[in-house]
């Protein structure tokens, strides 16, 4: 196992030093969902096939992020980011304040996010592909949980848009960039590794 001083940067007065947090397969996994979510969302109605494709292959991305989330990497885990209700609605409420504390992986309310997407996500499958079946081809609730389900995940993409803007201002860090290169600056005594 990785410790935080074998993948550590040294900085300097300009650059503070960083440590590596999100591995290249978190990172491949969330652009590649943004990417074909986005895609699916658009065509849903007017690219059959294409849609039914991209559905698939986040179906598969779901279940692969599932199993990283049982065997990966330290901050991929749900161990290392599924909090109590009651830290969450502290974390909030010190958010709220503007004095959450920094966490290096996800804190609460982002790690009650990424749960929150995986499943309605998954739900989006499911209900997508019912819907390619004799079974369930044409039964209603079946097309409308889908779609619902469609539009929910969209508000909890901006909610997690607006959640990763307020961080990034309140602890002074880019967490787009991290996400893009997998690095954070390097925790300090105040932070919750």
């Amino acid at each position: 196992m990785e410790t935080a001083k074998t993948v550590m940067e040294a900085g300097d007065l300009t650059s503070p030093a960083t440590i590596r947090v999100w591995d290249p397969l978190v990172r491949v996994f969330h652009w590649s969902l943004v990417a074909l979510f986005a895609f699916a969302f658009l065509t849903g109605d007017e690219l059959k096939t294409p849609h039914e494709i991209a559905g698939y292959v986040i179906a598969g991305l779901i279940a692969f992020r599932v199993v990283w989330g049982l065997v990966g990497s330290r901050y991929a885990r749900f161990s290392s980011f599924l909090y109590r209700p009651s830290t969450v609605a502290g974390f909030l409420r010190d958010t709220l304040r503007m004095k959450a504390r920094r966490y290096l992986g996800h804190n609460p309310a982002g790690g009650l996010m990424v749960v929150a997407l995986i499943a309605v996500i998954a739900v989006i499958s499911l209900t997508g592909y019912m819907m390619t079946t004799d079974a369930w081809w044409g039964v209603g609730w079946v097309a409308d949980l889908h779609e619902a389900s469609a539009f929910a995940a969209l508000g909890l993409v901006a909610l997690h848009l607006g959640g990763v803007i307020v961080a990034s201002f309140e602890q002074g860090e880019n967490l787009v960039r991290a996400m893009v290169t997998g690095r954070k600056r390097a925790p300090g005594p105040e932070d919750v590794a």
